[in-house]
This record gives structure tokens, sequence and C-alpha cells, in this order.
């Protein structure tokens, strides 16, 4: 490009020390010097001027092809866009109802548990009540025998005692002994009796509340998960201190 500004400077330099034609504005200029430097000029232009020209004759060919090519490309890309939103939604759908029959699985095999264990329960309730039940039947039958049999041994003695006239005055003393120590081993096996229910009754109700409260934290727990997934599904939870589904959180609420 200096090569250019040179031959411009020069040709400049002829046309201005030309000489002038009379009565006009003309002058006369060497024809081979100038005509050099316009050669000069032309080959000190560089070759990207010509592609730059091409590239102008052919401005609206090139527009067009890329117009035409980013056309191409936003559908191409919205197409795709398009097909990645719908694999992403079945994708997401899929996983929401995986996870609705996870839970559902859960709940039920969770609930299915909870039965069981008071179904359990109850059975053994049962079971201990009528053994106890049992137990203190015969533990009062037998203490009532022996009571019994006592104080027919005392009658028994106190008659015979009585029938003797040679010891009646001793037998009086000696039967109301006898009576008096046949109440006291009944009243004492009556005792005996009442504490062994007692305690059997004791261990029975510790055994029935341990079960109670097994069950109840079970189904507690069962229902306390499910308020959970309810008030995430929802997006909010009780109001006031309220407990999902009507319950109280204890796992008292259930027990009749």
């Amino acid at each position: 490009m200096y090569r250019v500004f040179e031959s411009l400077d020069a040709l400049v330099t002829i046309v201005e020390d030309a000489r002038s034609v009379p009565m006009t504005s003309n002058c006369v200029v060497p024809r081979g010097d100038v005509l050099e430097l316009l050669d000069d000029v032309r080959e000190a232009f560089p070759g990207e001027l010509d592609d730059a020209q091409d590239v102008l004759d052919r401005r609206d060919d090139v527009v067009g092809e890329a117009e035409r090519e980013a056309e191409e490309t936003r559908s191409a890309a919205e197409a795709e866009a398009s097909e990645t939103l719908q694999n992403a939604r079945s994708e997401a759908e899929r996983l929401v109802a995986e996870a609705q029959e996870e839970a559902a699985r859960t709940v039920a095999e969770a609930r299915h548990e909870a039965e069981r264990a008071v179904a359990e329960g109850r059975r053994q309730y049962t079971e201990l009540t009528e053994r106890a039940r049992d137990e203190a039947e015969r533990m009062t039958h037998a203490g009532r025998a022996a009571h019994d049999r006592l104080v027919a041994d005392g009658q028994s003695e106190q008659a015979r005692l009585v029938s003797q006239n040679e010891v009646v005055r001793a037998s009086h003393g000696e039967s109301a002994r006898i009576v008096d120590a046949a109440h006291a081993e009944a009243d004492r096996q009556r005792r005996e009796c009442d504490a062994y229910v007692d305690s059997t009754l004791a261990e029975l109700e510790a055994a029935l509340s341990g079960a109670l409260g097994t069950v109840s934290r079970g189904r507690s727990q069962i229902w306390h998960g499910q308020g959970m997934q309810n008030m995430q599904q929802n997006g909010h939870g009780p109001q006031n201190g309220a407990v999902a589904h009507g319950r109280s959180g204890t796992g008292m609420d259930f027990i009749d």
C-alpha cells in the first residue's frame, strides 16, 4: 500500500508541474510517465481487493445463502429442543409414576405389617388373659378346697372331742384352737392365691402394655410418614398444630 501512496503523490506532482494550455484550464502531461505510475498503482493494490469486489458483487447471493443456513439451523435447533423437551417430560412422568407406585407399595406393606402386629397382640392378649383366668380359677378352687377340708377336719375333731365325756372341757379349747388354725391356714392360702393371681395379672398387664406400645409406635410411624408425604405433595402442612389424617401422633388414638 505504500507504493500506491508514492505513485499517487508522483501523479499529483506531475499534474501540478505540467505546462498549462493557453486560454484553458488544461495542462500537458507526459503520457508515458503517467501511464507508468498508473501501472504501478494497479500492481500495488493487493489481491484481496479483487476478492472483496467479488464478494460485493455476490453480496445478495451470500446474504441469501447465510439467511437460508440460519433458518435451517434455527429450525433444526427448534426441532431438537422440542424433541429434548418431550423426552424430558416423558422421563419425568415415568419417574413420577414409578415413585407413586413405590410409595403405594410401601404404604400397603406398612399397613399390612401394622394389622398383623395388632392381630398378634390381640391373640397374645386373649391367650394370656385366658391362661391367667384359668390359673386364678384353679388357685381359687384349690384354696377353697383346702379351706373346706381344714374346716371339716376341725369340726370333726371338735365333734370327737365333745363326744368324749372325760375330755369335754379340754376339747372345747382344742377344738377352738383347731378351728382357728384352720381358719388361719385357709386365710393364708387365700392370701397366697390372691398374691399369685395378682402377680400373674401384673405380668400379663406389662406384656400387653409392651405389645400395645410396639403397635402404637408402628402405626404412628406409618401415619406420620403418610402425613409428611401428603404435605410434600400438597405443598403445605397441617394448620394450627393439627396432624395429617386426623391422627394425634401419640399412637393412642386407634386403641379402643
